[in-house]
């Protein structure tokens, strides 16, 4: 199997029209810009980020791309980009090479895929992504970004907010949209061949450094190296996700990109107290995308790519590959755990047991998610006597937890959070109530100082 991709032409388009289908923009009476991420580093006119307009030497016209996926766990043929498209492909450089970006929409209107919606976003779904793009980046968690969003002067009617409602177009960066659900469809339609294509271009444009000696004539090879590395990048992925305390909502194979990019944020969540069982969407009934179940989502999620890949790759042994999840999973969780509170162990059987113990006390003595990381950071005794819920520190739970602490470092070389943040007593969070509040005083006073504000805070976490 193999390929011959230019890597530095448009990618989209060398993966051909069986892939996607051209869009066109709506019209839209407002053109008021909202929100810039100016930290995202392109180099674009915010003019053609409102009508879309080409860029030069880039996509023609917009894309829908295609896909299918499991809703909740039920199959659906009937996906696709339906209120989105891509607009613009870029190569980007950072310290280390360069990259392709995908420049993705939100709320630009009807495509082929867009069934009975309107193809529009709520100004409140614009805010909360990008509240929850922001955050996560500061928390350490491999998220796409939001580059930009434009209020677009429409009334919309919904029926999960207070109608009629502003509207909004959002511009996500991120470094693709391929989901596990892009394979499903070319699987369920057995187009093997697009199935063993898409795999070398995902190899080639999102995992080049992993691919340098890869036999390409050994086809069971480059599948499996594949799902290795999406099954790698995802388990890092959800253990940054759980150190968080963040719930996405809707983890459908249609929301699992290949790249190891968390995106596509509706009804999120951030924990206000640790809970397994808490979940982020109303209508998740059976509490199957519970903050406790991400984890098992993305196992599950995977399975669903191995199968697709399986239908190409005949002997593709997916099962055994996929078996390494857990072990993966709780490297990360320990490497992401000693991050959050700028440690350092060796000894991994004690990581384990200290991640036990710290979630134990977390959930007997009902502590705050975010406030307790906040406290522990650094194992600063004098802050965790001083904290706003000193009283649950204590027990026999918390002096086995100390107990263990003490045997481990700080990290003096690696800060992943600036340390100036810690003067605080307490953490910056995104609870429901907080975004409500910001969310209140746009719709009623079109007052966006507490969503700047905000904005500010997330990003004084950062050690940059």
């Amino acid at each position: 199997m193999k390929y011959d991709w230019n890597l530095n032409s448009i990618p989209i388009l060398q993966l051909g029209s069986a892939f996607y289908d051209e869009a066109k923009p709506a019209y839209f009476p407002l053109a008021k810009l909202r929100y810039w991420n100016e930290n995202v580093p392109l180099q674009v006119d915010r003019k053609r980020l409102w009508d879309f307009n080409p860029l030069e030497n880039n996509l023609e016209k917009p894309l829908a791309l295609r896909y299918h996926g499991h809703q909740f766990q039920h199959y659906n043929p009937d996906l696709g980009d339906g209120r989105g498209f891509l607009y613009a492909q870029l190569l980007v450089a950072d310290v280390k090479n360069q990259q392709w970006y995908d420049l993705g929409t939100k709320g630009s209107g009807q495509t082929l895929y867009s069934r009975r919606g309107d193809g529009r976003l709520t100004l409140k779904g614009a805010v909360r992504e990008a509240l929850a793009t922001e955050l996560l980046e500061s928390l350490g968690v491999n998220t796409s970004k939001t580059l930009c969003f434009y209020e677009t002067g429409e009334n919309l009617e919904r029926g999960d907010e207070p109608s009629p409602t502003r509207s909004a177009v959002l511009t996500r960066f991120s470094l693709g949209h391929i989901r596990i659900g892009t394979f499903q469809r070319l699987a369920f339609l057995n187009e093997t061949e697009n199935i063993k294509k898409l795999t070398s271009y995902c190899l080639n444009f999102y995992y080049q450094d992993s691919i340098k000696d890869l036999d390409w004539n050994d086809d069971l090879l480059v599948a499996s190296t594949f799902l290795r590395l999406v099954c790698e990048r995802n388990t890092k992925l959800v253990a940054e996700v759980m150190m968080a305390g963040f719930v996405h909502g809707v983890l459908n194979t249609d929301n699992i990109n290949i790249s190891g990019e968390l995106f596509d944020y509706g009804p999120y969540r951030f924990l206000p107290q640790y809970d397994p069982l808490f979940t982020a969407a109303y209508f998740d009934h059976n509490g199957l995308y519970a903050f406790g179940r991400q984890p098992h989502t993305f196992l599950w999620n995977l399975h669903q790519l191995g199968g697709c890949l399986e239908r190409a790759f005949p002997g593709l042994p997916f099962d055994s590959i996929l078996e390494d999840f857990s072990d993966q999973f709780n490297l990360n969780l320990q490497k992401r755990f000693l991050e959050r509170l700028r440690l350092t162990c060796s000894d991994p059987t004690l990581v384990g047991e200290t991640i036990s113990l710290f979630f134990q006390m977390m959930d007997k003595n009902k502590l705050h998610f975010e406030q307790t990381f906040f406290d522990f950071y650094g194992f600063d005794k004098v802050r965790i006597q001083n904290s706003l819920q000193n009283k649950g520190y204590q027990g026999d739970i918390y002096n086995k937890l100390i107990d263990n602490l003490e045997k481990m470092k700080i990290n003096e070389v690696d800060h992943q959070t600036n340390p100036d943040y810690f003067k605080n007593d307490k953490p910056c969070t995104l609870l429901i109530e907080e975004i409500e509040s910001i969310w209140s005083l746009i719709a009623e006073k079109d007052d966006w100082s507490a969503f700047e504000n905000k904005i500010k805070a997330i990003r004084k976490i950062r050690p940059f």
